[in-house]
């Protein structure tokens, strides 16, 4: 902690400009409290010490990331997700091996959970005991500041996850609320018997109905019930209180200072309770995203926070603001509506639903991004609402299921091989694991033999390259997950583990495999195809201004319903996306479209050729369509 020094100009200058966007927030919060002058000042101790430890080379970050604050949305920049044990071992293992990702093109990587977190089972490492501490076995806090500036050095971002939702039943708050301690019992949410429980639980959801049923566990020792959203081991904080509020800011100003430029906000539509709610996405919980986004911005502005909101398409937006939060939350946030979109276009082989579910989405502040993907570490849930589905003429029950089928295997003819996740028997709904490669046909294709294989992997193969050109191309600062670019399949070794074993969400999470790797260059290999097309469609992006995340995105009809068009416009020029989400080949007529000037020369610019008027789309064929320069 560095001695606290007269405050300079910057940032005082910050503060006073951004005072106003905490207090509107906060008072909503916490006005009605007797101590809220209180609150104000430690908060405002928190950003002066923070701002007092905050390093030259930090300081010199912000100022960068203040005069381009368009960092994050321009076309060179490139997420990857992965876990420090499972890619490389260790903090320091992840700085030996970042050539490999600087060959696919990524400059911003996301450590998924590297905080100190209980023994297993610890949902993955979101069970933390201590937020200021490395797990043992990837290093300590010095490590990532080490890794941090190396990353820096080579021009890459680090991504880090803040659990903001709950603690580990082991974290020191918990440990002292259970031996009875009132300041550190008021950090959760206690009950002496059933009745207040058993109030919320009648319209509260159950997250993990198989293995965590209820929302409240039973605490023994202190005879007490405390709310656990997710296990039994996570309690959930009490925002009501705006000490823990306090204790997560000061955390989140701690990450900073560590040099992590991305912070990924955990479970932040559950932050906030109401009763008689399901106790998601209340307005309360967007109050604290603008209250963190407003301090942290005065310490440390080259911060982005990352919402991790996995809801409903009408809750999504509201995470990057909307109404008096426009431009004043979070940066990023997930769009898991768009990733189910594009997997359930491949199971329908079609794109009207896809059509009118992303038409639907409201927009977004010109300040923020989504982050696009097509795998991640969790599950699939298919948020696809009744009445979008209806409106795409289809019965939204009845659709979910057949995703659901269709990616588990299930469904007759499919080349998917997922597993079923948290089977629900009261509302049907039926979340889907599996490896991007197993879920897109490549382990299917691998068990086939003769004539057979080679075209099922190669119509695989296709898959996975259709998937990534969409997300890296339709909207957003695209993730690639971890093993992806491989082509890695299904792991099921985590049946060994009984830690692990439970939760088959593990098995799309697999070490990466570094024999694999090195196939990566062999052009007679899968490995190879896979990892190359990746590598070439992240230069075709870093070379297209036009894909730059302001730029709009909306999904128009080419006329055919096999073929999925996302229309890219923006003063820096248009592109048209063109995917054929089928196994059969499709002609596309361009003659009459509105976009392009008429006469003018179209270019691909994936391939960087020229192209006619009628293009002949291959099966599974993406192209980024624009208009050739004009001469002279």
């Amino acid at each position: 902690m560095a001695i606290m020094e007269p405050l300079d100009s910057t940032f005082t200058a910050r503060r006073d400009a951004l005072w106003p966007q905490v207090l509107r927030p906060l008072r909503q919060l916490y006005g009605h409290r007797a101590d809220f002058a209180e609150v104000l000042t430690r908060l405002e101790r928190a950003c002066e010490q923070a701002y007092a430890d905050r390093s030259a080379e930090l300081r010199a970050l912000d100022q960068r990331r203040l005069v381009t604050p368009d960092w994050f949305q321009r076309p060179e920049v490139i997420g990857y997700v992965c876990y420090v044990d499972r890619f490389a071992g260790t903090l320091s293992g992840v700085g030996d091996r970042l050539e490999h990702l600087q060959q696919l093109g990524v400059t911003l990587l996301h450590l998924m959970p590297l905080l100190e977190s209980r023994p297993a089972p610890n949902d993955g490492g979101y069970a933390v005991t201590d937020y200021r501490s490395v797990r043992p076995d990837l290093g300590t806090i010095d490590d990532l500041r080490e890794l941090a500036g190396t990353l820096r050095g080579r021009g890459m971002s680090l991504v880090v996850d803040l659990v903001c939702n709950h603690t580990a039943a082991e974290h020191e708050w918990a440990r002292r609320a259970r031996a009875g301690e009132q300041k550190y019992r008021d950090y959760y949410w206690f009950y002496p018997d059933r009745t207040e429980p058993d109030r919320w639980e009648q319209t509260l959801p159950e997250v993990f109905p198989d293995f965590a049923p209820g929302n409240f566990s039973w605490l023994p020792d202190a005879e007490q019930w405390v709310w656990t959203t997710f296990n039994d081991y996570q309690w959930d904080l009490n925002y009501t209180n705006p000490a823990v509020f306090a204790e997560m800011l000061e955390t989140l100003l701690f990450l900073a200072n560590a040099g992590v430029e991305v912070l990924r906000l955990d479970a932040v539509a559950f932050m906030w309770k109401r009763l008689g709610t399901n106790c998601q996405n209340q307005p309360e919980a967007h109050l604290l995203l603008q209250a963190f986004r407003a301090l942290t911005s005065i310490v440390a502005p080259g911060v982005l926070l990352l919402a991790e909101a996995i809801v409903a398409p009408d809750d999504l937006v509201d995470y990057l603001g909307r109404g008096e939060g426009t431009g004043v939350e979070c940066q990023l946030a997930y769009h898991n509506v768009q990733m189910v979109m594009l997997w359930s276009a491949l199971a329908e082989q079609g794109v009207r639903l896809t059509r009118t579910v992303l038409n639907a989405m409201p927009p977004i502040p010109p300040n923020t991004s989504w982050l696009t993907y097509a795998r991640l570490h969790d599950d699939i849930g298919w948020a696809i609402t009744d009445e979008l589905a209806a409106a795409a003429g289809l019965d939204g029950f009845a659709h979910r299921g057949f995703l659901s089928d269709f990616y588990s295997g299930e469904f007759g003819g499919s080349y998917a091989r997922g597993e079923v996740f948290q089977a629900n028997p009261r509302t049907g709904d039926r979340r889907i694991s599996g490896s991007l490669a197993s879920l897109a046909g490549l382990e299917a294709a691998l068990q086939l033999t003769g004539t057979e294989r080679g075209q099922q992997v190669d119509l695989a193969v296709r898959r996975i390259l259709l998937l990534h050109a969409l997300v890296l191309s339709i909207g957003g600062l695209p993730l690639i997950h971890s093993g992806d670019e491989l082509g890695q399949l299904n792991d099921r070794s985590y049946l060994a583990d009984p830690d692990l074993a439970p939760d088959n969400r593990w098995m799309h999470r697999p070490p990466l495999d570094w024999r694999a790797a090195e196939r990566r260059f062999d052009p007679d290999t899968v490995e190879c195809r896979i990892f190359s097309g990746i590598a070439n469609l992240v230069q075709a992006r870093r070379r297209t201004p036009q894909l730059h995340a302001q730029a709009g995105s909306r999904v128009v009809d080419v006329g055919n319903d096999h073929v999925l068009g996302v229309l890219r416009e923006s003063p820096r020029g248009i592109v048209l996306v063109l995917a054929n989400v089928s196994a059969r080949a499709y002609s596309i007529g361009l003659h009459s479209v509105p976009w392009f000037t008429p006469g003018a020369g179209l270019r691909d610019l994936i391939s960087g050729h020229p192209e006619s008027r009628t293009l002949r789309m291959e099966p599974y064929q993406v192209r980024w369509i624009a208009e050739l320069p004009h001469a002279g």
